[in-house]
Parts: structure tokens; sequence; C-alpha cells
């Protein structure tokens, strides 16, 4: 991993190189902050949520599969498969991914894609929080004002809406425990996301055949919702891949400055489709945008000064 003044530096392979990757990092957080556009076409098609999450969790594996295959981490999937205390883990965070995942669909076909927008803006500022409260680690003062800002645009949203912001609430914390167990399994991203499609999918199909006795169709009514459910394969994986790439090559602080793409695109695309942002609503996403933006001014320097002390 290279900081700023070492690509600088760099070779014109190397800067090709880390260019390729910051590409591929801004095409992943694009593709997932467009993902709810799949969703609410599909719901659009007559598709419902769960059906959605099954499907998504079915298509899922062949696609993983593939990412296996093409990152020739086969041995390593073997290894993991015959290892019950790694499966363990990827049990636990199987649950996590399907439960984030069910609740994105909700707020992609249910009109709460604000609500999901304001999640994916607090996760890295509830990591900040949960990595100081839970494995003591050090917050500057720029981190800690950050928290304190976010803290105040969920208190203005739960006035706003008149209860707590459960679904951005859920999809922040199931996101961050996602991250924390994924971070204890010895297995790639690639094996990882393989394992957990695998076992998640048997309770997809599951799911389809209890649907198709009550008459539900197993691949959409119609051509173009077939098409769709298809399509939550390569829409779920795709965005891994390429993030599995970025995350090789970047810094950590610019990772963690693209990822606020995620939201932001969630965030127009459930302005343009008519959800309603209410002034109080409205304040919060200012407070919790400040604290983005101290965020990544944090970040900023910090990287910084650990690239004058190389």
């Amino acid at each position: 991993m290279t900081s700023a003044s070492e690509t600088f530096r760099a070779g014109p392979g190397q800067v090709s190189e880390d260019r390729s990757a910051l590409y591929a990092a801004i095409a992943a957080y694009s593709l997932w902050g467009g993902l709810s556009l799949l969703f609410m076409g599909l719901g659009a098609a007559g598709v419902g949520g769960w059906e959605i999450t099954a499907q998504r969790c079915i298509w899922s594996l062949p696609w993983s599969a593939g990412l296996v295959l093409l990152a020739r981490r086969q041995g390593e999937a073997w290894a993991v498969l015959r290892t019950p205390r790694t499966l363990v883990w990827l049990a636990a965070t199987a649950t996590l991914v399907s439960v984030n995942w069910a609740i994105f669909v909700f707020a992609s076909t249910t009109g709460h894609k604000l609500d999901a927008s304001l999640g994916y803006y607090i996760n890295p500022l509830l990591n900040m929080a949960a990595g100081a409260v839970l494995f003591r680690e050090k917050i500057s003062r720029a981190g800690m004002l950050a928290i304190a800002l976010a803290v105040v645009g969920v208190a203005l949203q739960a006035a706003a809406i008149g209860h707590p912001p459960w679904v951005a609430l859920s999809l922040a914390v199931t996101f961050w425990g996602y991250g924390v167990l994924r971070k204890q399994v010895p297995a790639s991203a690639q094996v990882g996301l393989f394992v957990e499609c695998l076992m998640l999918a048997p309770i997809g199909i599951a799911y389809l055949v209890w649907l198709h006795g009550q008459g539900v169709p197993p691949l959409g009514s119609t051509p173009w919702a077939t098409f769709l459910i298809l399509a939550t394969g390569p829409a779920t994986v795709i965005p891994l891949a390429l993030f599995a790439f970025a995350m090789r090559k970047l810094p950590l602080s610019m990772m963690g400055f693209l990822q606020f793409i995620m939201p932001t695109i969630a965030f127009i695309i459930a302005m343009t489709t008519g959800e309603a942002l209410t002034p109080l609503s409205a304040l919060s996403f200012v407070f919790i945008w400040a604290g983005v933006a101290v965020y990544c001014a944090g970040s900023v320097r910090a990287a910084r000064a650990q690239a004058a002390k190389r």
C-alpha cells in the first residue's frame, strides 16, 4: 500500500496501477450506491422484499464461486470449508449480512432510501466510536467532534420522524458488526463471500419453494422481472471484486474518504424519486455531513502526518 508521496515518486507502471485502483474504488462505491435502483425495479415488477433477498442469496452464489476461481483461491476455499471454527465465524457474518441485505431491500422498496443513506453516512463514525469503546482505540479531537455531530444529526432525525431512525441505525449496526466479525475470520473477501452465500443459498431456495407453493413464479412473472432477479448476483459480487482490488492498492484514508460516494448516491436517488425531506430532517443531514467533513479532514491530516514520518 502506497502513500500519496510514494505514488508521486513511483514509476509509470505503479502510477497506472494506483489509478486503476482508484477507478475500481469509485466504481465499487458507485455501484453500491445505485443498488437501490435495482431493488426498486424489482419491487415495481411485483417481486416482494423477502423474495428479493432470497433471490440475491441464491444468485450471488455462482458469481461468488466464479470470483473464487478467477482469484485462484480454490485451495483456500476448501481449507475454510474444512475448518469448523472458521465456519462458525462465517455463519455469524452470513447472518449479519443477510439481515443487512433484507433491511436495505426494505428501505429501497418502501420509501426509506433517505434512512438508508443516513445509515451508511453514520457507519464509519460508528466504527470509530465502537473502536474506542470496544477496543480502546484513541480518538482524535476531530474524531470526537465528528461523532458528536453525528449524534446530534441522529437525534434531529429522530425528532423529525417521531421515533428513533431504526432503519438507518439497523443498517449501520449490522454493517458495522459484519465488518468487525469479518476481520476475525481468516479468509479473503472472495472466499468469505462465497462461503456466506453457500450458507444462505439453501435458505433462499427453501423460501422460494414455499413461495412457489403459494403460486408465486420462482423467477418472476415477466421476462423483465426474471432479468432483474438474475442481475442481483453480479450486482452483489462485482462491486465486492472491485472493492477487494482497490483495498489492496489504496491507502485506508483514501478508501475512507471514497466510501461516502455510496450514501451520497443513495441520497440523490431518494430525492429524485420523490421522498420527502422535511426542514428538521434536512437539518439532521447537515449535521451528519458536517461530521463526515470533519472525519475526512481528520483522515487526510493523519495520512499526511504518517507519510511525513516515513
